[in-house]
């Protein structure tokens, strides 16, 4: 249940980020292109973005790890930007999915998208039950 928690809400950070467009990240929707598309696109890119996020992100942290100490955690950043940047490589084959057209905006996307997904994780974190007897 927690993964399609964190899928949805990478569906809407994603989306946010779409709406910024400083940032030159965009939606490629299936087609024909209407709202309902739009909103499975952005379920399917928050899928595969989990799973990179899950699969991949975890061996690059765990090679990276002397650069997370080297640079005092610093490289995550550009760690999340690259694995933002391969989920729109592999969306990219299907013909829909996400368009990242600059690296260092990609960057400054997925910090968007981590600031997103920290805000969530707080509001919908459980409450610790109160011990038993007060």
């Amino acid at each position: 249940m927690r993964f399609l928690v964190r899928v949805v809400v990478n569906a809407f950070a994603i989306w946010v980020v779409t709406l910024m467009p400083v940032l030159e990240v965009s939606v490629r929707p299936f087609p024909p292109g209407g709202d309902l598309q739009l909103v499975i696109t952005l379920l399917g890119i928050a899928l595969i973005f989990a799973l990179v996020n899950t699969i991949i992100g975890t061996v690059i942290k765990i090679i990276a790890f002397p650069l997370y100490i080297l640079t005092l955690g610093l490289i995550g950043l550009i760690i999340n930007g690259f694995l933002l940047w391969l989920t729109a490589w592999i969306t990219h084959f299907f013909g829909w999915g996400l368009e990242v057209n600059s690296f260092w905006w990609g960057i400054v996307a997925a910090i968007v998208i981590s600031i997103i997904n920290w805000i969530f994780s707080i509001i919908l974190r459980p409450q610790r039950k109160a011990a038993a007897g007060r």
